[in-house]
C-alpha cells in the first residue's frame, strides 16, 4: 500500500553497488480511495437515522402532516413517565417557560410542535400549551400518528 523497493541495475565499474536497493518515491493511492467511497456511502445511509427523537406512543388521528418549514421546528415532548422534554434536553417543570423565552427570542419562527404519550391526561397538555403561550410560542402544533380512526367511525 505504501512505498515498495525497486531493484537499481548498475553497470558502473564498482561491483558492489550492483544489487542494492532504493526506494520507490510512488504512492499507489487506489486502496484510500476504495476505503473513502467506502465511509462516504456509510455516513451517506448512516446520518438520515441520526435524527430519531424521543420514543413517545403518539396517539392516532385521520389528520394530514403539516408541510415541512425552512427551519427546524421546536419540538417539546411529554412521555407517559411525565418526563418533558425540550428537543431532546430533560427540563423541569419550572424551568419551561424561562426556556421557552429565551428560545423565543433567538428564533425567527414561532411555531412549536407538542408530542405528548397518549396516556398523559388532558389537563397536564393542556398546562404545557399555556406554557408553551407564555413563552412566547402562539402557533403550536400537535403531533399525531397517522392513520386513526374518524369521527364517523372508519379507520383512516
Amino acid at each position: 500500500m505504501g512505498a515498495g523497493v525497486v531493484q537499481k541495475s548498475g553497470g558502473g565499474r564498482r561491483g558492489r553497488r550492483r544489487g542494492r536497493a532504493s526506494a520507490m518515491a510512488e504512492i499507489n493511492i487506489t486502496p484510500m480511495v476504495d476505503v473513502m467511497l467506502v465511509l462516504l456511502i456509510i455516513f451517506m445511509v448512516a446520518a438520515p437515522l441520526l435524527t430519531v427523537g424521543v420514543p413517545v406512543e403518539l396517539p392516532k388521528t385521520a389528520a394530514s402532516a403539516l408541510p415541512t418549514e425552512q427551519e427546524e421546528p421546536l419540538t417539546i415532548t411529554l412521555t407517559a413517565d411525565g418526563t418533558m422534554l425540550i428537543q431532546t434536553t430533560e427540563t423541569a417543570s419550572d424551568e419551561l417557560i424561562p426556556k421557552l423565552r429565551a428560545i423565543a427570542s433567538e428564533r425567527s419562527d414561532d411555531k412549536v410542535f407538542l408530542r405528548a404519550d397518549g396516556s398523559i391526561p388532558y389537563d397536564k397538555v393542556m398546562q404545557v400549551m399555556g406554557a408553551l403561550n407564555a413563552g412566547g410560542f402562539r402557533n403550536i402544533g400537535l403531533v399525531t400518528d397517522t392513520g386513526g380512526p374518524t369521527l364517523d367511525g372508519r379507520d383512516g
